[in-house]
């Protein structure tokens, strides 16, 4: 199947999703992750509507933007950001989904200062409270997002997460409804409801997060296919 097949099909997925839990389909943004895809990839995907692209590495993401291949549609950072490389992403991208330390928090807080803009972030949190993996713990995201505030050149839009890998069908909906109640909760005492993102959900995973009230899905293997991680 092509890419605009692929895209359509996930786009069914996502409203009988939506509307076995009530909701509308256009309430979902669906990013596309295009790591290890190159630019061609990227500008087909465009073509058939995507509506953001997701890029998980700094130094893939630069090649690509110098190529052009995100115009025409917003491009997001997805993958874990390093602070040495916060330079190079902020004022490039719309969205940095992946903000799960303060140390982060402040790097960005300073480049973006330096460039004059403000750069929207996603607060990520480690539900699974998994060392391998990045972000805040749940008891630790109402302080991060109160330094957020403090911060002139961040705008907080909500909230991200990478659950663990399933180990059976429908596994990480626990973990998917742990995160909306702390979204919800976060969202009514410190943003007034005013948050847009709650950025759940993957290629083998993104209908249950919807039905748990994700608003953003990223998906990448059922897009573009499976990845050569062999070739790298």
């Amino acid at each position: 199947m092509t890419i605009a097949e692929n895209i359509a099909q996930v786009r069914r997925n996502i409203a009988d999703a939506a509307r076995e839990a009530g909701r509308a389909p256009e309430e979902i943004t669906l990013v596309g992750a295009s790591k290890m895809n190159d630019a061609a990839a990227c500008r087909e995907a465009i073509a058939a509507g995507i509506d953001v692209l997701g890029e998980n590495r700094v130094q893939e993401m630069l090649q690509k933007y110098e190529q052009h291949a995100y115009d025409g549609a917003p491009l997001h950072f997805i993958g874990h950001l390093q602070r040495n490389k916060v330079r190079q992403v902020v004022g490039k991208v719309e969205l940095i989904q992946s903000v799960g330390s303060l140390e982060l928090l402040e790097e960005i807080e300073k480049c973006a200062a330096k460039q004059g803009l403000r750069q929207k972030v996603l607060l990520e949190v480690n539900i699974g409270g998994e060392e391998s993996k990045s972000g805040f713990a749940p008891s630790e995201m109402m302080g991060a997002a109160e330094q957020a505030l403090k911060k002139e050149h961040v705008e907080v839009c909500g909230v991200m997460t990478i659950p663990p890998v399933e180990t059976a069908p429908h596994a990480n909906m626990v973990f998917f409804h742990q995160v909306h109640t702390l979204y919800v909760d976060m969202n009514e005492k410190l943003f007034h409801n005013k948050l847009k993102y709650l950025s759940m959900g993957m290629s083998g995973d993104y209908a249950d997060a919807i039905r748990a009230g994700a608003t953003m899905v990223r998906v990448g293997t059922a897009i573009f296919g499976a990845r050569n991680y062999g070739a790298q």
